[in-house]
């Protein structure tokens, strides 16, 4: 195959613009959050508990977002936290972390860090042992180096 440098930067280009005009469709939007959320909590009630989700206000850097959380509970056979699920509407897949509890576990809380593209919602969903659920949002403004977002 005879390929002349002229054609060959033009399929380059043509390449690049299509993968470029593609990119806004791979990140999950408030949709593709809303049917996670509903696979989840599938229909089941709500309860009032004391959820904290620690996040910053706002990014600096969105490589590295520290996300915390800590649940209310007894931690006892009867009533514990059995799963918590960290979701974020902006990033490629909603489903950032799933924590899994016991009453063994004595407390429910965690620390760990994601990645976030955009500024974008976080939400923070505790599944209890008896089906129920607690759900909070928060959202993370991400800057680059500090400015605008």
């Amino acid at each position: 195959m005879n390929l002349s440098r002229r054609k060959a930067v033009k399929m380059v280009a043509v390449s690049s613009a299509l993968f470029c005009s593609g990119v806004g469709d791979v990140l999950a939007g408030k949709p593709e959050v809303s049917d996670q959320i509903n696979n989840i909590v599938s229909g089941s009630q709500t309860r009032d508990a004391d959820v904290f989700l620690d996040v910053p206000e706002i990014a600096e850097n969105g490589n590295q977002v520290k996300v915390a959380f800590e649940i209310e509970s007894p931690m006892s056979d009867e009533d514990f936290v059995k799963e918590v699920h960290i979701l974020a509407d902006g990033n490629p897949s909603p489903s950032v972390a799933k924590f899994n509890f016991t009453p063994y576990s004595g407390e429910c809380f965690a620390s760990t860090r994601m990645r976030l593209s955009k500024t974008q919602d976080v939400y923070l969903i505790a599944k209890f042992n008896d089906g129920t659920h607690s759900i909070t949002q928060s959202t993370i403004k991400v800057t680059i180096g500090g400015c605008g977002g």
